[in-house]
């Protein structure tokens, strides 16, 4: 990859960190488990790793925007996550900040 493709890998990486916790959070505001929340998420062009999904979800959850629940369906245990009250807030306040950084980032590069 080179020199070049390595710092753009990092500097991508970086971009897409934040735009995953928005994701998850805007999809969860449906009940899911992780592997249909993946799904979700890869059709709308937000592909994820398992090893990256999980850990998010688990820090969320530790920071009290999501709850979850085990449930057994198709005869196996299954966990389902969805968007706390305090989740719901917080996304409405980042989708306000989200959407007033891309007004500004369209107009600096004249999109």
């Amino acid at each position: 990859m080179g020199v070049d493709g390595d710092l753009y890998e990092s500097l991508r990486m970086e971009l897409r960190r934040g735009s995953l916790t928005l994701g998850v959070l805007a999809r969860l505001r449906e009940e899911r488990y992780g592997y249909t929340l993946r799904q979700a998420l890869a059709a709308d062009g937000l592909e994820m790793e398992e090893s990256t999904l999980y850990p998010l979800l688990r820090r969320l959850e530790t920071q009290g925007l999501l709850v979850s629940e085990w449930r057994e369906e198709e005869k196996r245990k299954k966990r389902f996550y969805k968007l706390s009250a305090e989740g719901e807030a917080m996304l409405l306040r980042l989708l306000d900040e989200w959407r007033r950084i891309s007004r500004s980032l369209d107009k600096i590069i004249e999109i």
